[in-house]
Parts: C-alpha cells; structure tokens; sequence
C-alpha cells in the first residue's frame, strides 16, 4: 500500500481575469513548490497537476509549453514537458492543464526536501497573455 510523504499546492491566481501578464518565449515561473521526503520507502513518485489560463489577444495559431522541474540537491531537471495549440481565436481564453507522475524520485541525503517548479512559454509571435487562474499542486508518496 502507497505511504502519503506530502502535498503542497502553490496557487499564483486563483480566478479568471485576476491577472494581465504578457506571456513570453522564455519559460516564466508560475508556481513552486518543496515537498519533504523524509521516511520515504522504495518507488518515491511524485504526482503533479498545473493549469494556466492564457488569453489570445490576435487570433493568430501559438504554441504554448508547460514545463515541469525538479530541484534536488540544487540540480535541476526537467521531468516534464507539454506543448498545446491556442485556438486562433481572438481574445478567446483558454485553459491549459496538465497533470503527469515522476517515478522514481531520488530522495536526497538530510532533510530529504525536493522542491518543484512549473513553467509557461510561448513560441512564435508574443499574442498571449496570462490571464488566470493558474495553479500547480504535486504530492509525494512511495511503497
């Protein structure tokens, strides 16, 4: 039976339209988050969700990423990547969610903390914005 490690959830807006971010083609932080896998067993697996809410200002086609990364030990590494075509709508909000599980987590020696990030991107021209909500939530367990 899978034993509960820890949960964390970092909420950047909670609502539609609480925020105007211009979205770019660098990743930008959205959410992070530290999960302590002190007493962990064999098989630690991390499981995760994300959603960005991004508002496409021109009605042009853009991809927008979502990427996942874990910090352990200062090292980071991307554990997750996830692209989605904005509908070529204009001003038309759309809702971008993920959710994915990162196995085999290696726990780090004391305090066995490992730490999260979520990341937005668009490519091509800068038509969108970040309109909200967004959210990123992870939780830990292991065998």
């Amino acid at each position: 039976m899978a034993k509960f490690l820890d949960g964390q959830i970092s909420q950047n807006a909670s609502y539609a339209g609480s925020i105007s971010i211009p979205a770019t083609t660098a990743p930008a932080l959205f959410g992070t988050l530290g999960l302590n896998l002190t007493g962990a067993g064999p098989n630690v697996r991390v499981n995760y969700e994300a959603t960005v809410t991004l508002a496409n200002l021109l009605g042009v086609l853009t991809v927008a990423t979502i990427t996942i990364v874990r910090i352990s030990g200062g090292i980071p590494v991307v554990v997750y990547t996830a692209n989605q075509t904005l509908p070529a709508l204009v001003l038309s909000a759309y809702n971008f969610t993920i959710s994915g599980i990162d196995n085999n987590v290696p726990v780090p020696a004391a305090p066995g903390f490992v730490s999260y990030q979520a990341f937005i991107s668009v490519g091509g021209l800068l038509i969108a914005s970040r309109v909200g909500p967004e959210s990123f939530s992870a939780f830990a367990s292991s065998d």
